[in-house]
Order: C-alpha cells, then sequence, then structure tokens
C-alpha cells in the first residue's frame, strides 16, 4: 500500500471520532499525511466551491458551532491536519477535483448502520463516484 494523503469524510458527530483514529492509525503506519472534508448538506447548494479552512480566513456559509466542532476534531487528531476543507451541496460533486488536486490517495467515510442510511445511503453514492480507494468504516 502507498497511500500518502488520506481524506476523512467528517459529520459533525461524536461518531466521527471512530474515522479520526482510523485515519491516524494509518497516517502512523504509512506515514500518510490526514486532511478532513465536510459538507454541509442540509441547505442546498450555498457556496459552489470547497475552502480549506487551514488556507483561508474568509466568511463561510456556516454557523461558528460547525467550524468549532471541526476545530474540536482538529485537536482530537492531535497531529498535524494538512487540510480541512468545507463546503455546501453534495459531497460527491465536490470530491472528485478535490481529491485529485490535493493528491488524496484514500478517502475515509463512515456508514451507519440504521434504517434512515439505508434508504439514503451517502457511503454507497462516494463508492460510485470516487476516484481512488475507500475504507468504509461501520458506525453503530
Amino acid at each position: 500500500m502507498e497511500y500518502r494523503h488520506i481524506l476523512v469524510a467528517l459529520e459533525l458527530t461524536d461518531d466521527t471520532k471512530i474515522l479520526i483514529d482510523k485515519a491516524i492509525f494509518f497516517a502512523d503506519k504509512l506515514e500518510a499525511s490526514i486532511s478532513f472534508v465536510y459538507i454541509d448538506g442540509t441547505h442546498g447548494e450555498i457556496y459552489p466551491e470547497l475552502v480549506d479552512i487551514q488556507e483561508e480566513n474568509i466568511d463561510l456559509p456556516f454557523n461558528e458551532d460547525a467550524i468549532t466542532k471541526l476545530r474540536v476534531f482538529e485537536t482530537y487528531a492531535n497531529q498535524p491536519i494538512q487540510h480541512i476543507f468545507v463546503g455546501t451541496g453534495d459531497l460527491n460533486d465536490k470530491l472528485k477535483n478535490t481529491i485529485e488536486t490535493h493528491g488524496v490517495d484514500l478517502l475515509l467515510c463512515g456508514h451507519h448502520h440504521d434504517f434512515w442510511h439505508k434508504i439514503i445511503s451517502h457511503s454507497k453514492q462516494l463508492i460510485d463516484t470516487s476516484p481512488v480507494d475507500i475504507l468504509v468504516v461501520p458506525m453503530e
């Protein structure tokens, strides 16, 4: 395995720590860097591009609680996070370009086993469209 850049698709729930732990494990073993991506799909397509909050200090279409939670996850990781991409709309539409532009070679996402996630599975959509390997982590 030659994974050098792991992108973790985050939700703003404590379950996300499971994904961060997995990313840290693989990054340590493979000497890879880690980036996060968070897409707020609740408001539709407000912001057309992903923004890296590690590099840009601009007003974003997110409430401050979302940015604060992402910073908490960054601190929880206890190692450098290369990029924290945020955006609105559909995750699948945004990822391909971001993955190619930033040399991501492993996408890590979670999958819940509850009723609603069986009807609407974001993980399945990612699997169908991702240009790189995906590790899907079961979430309780």
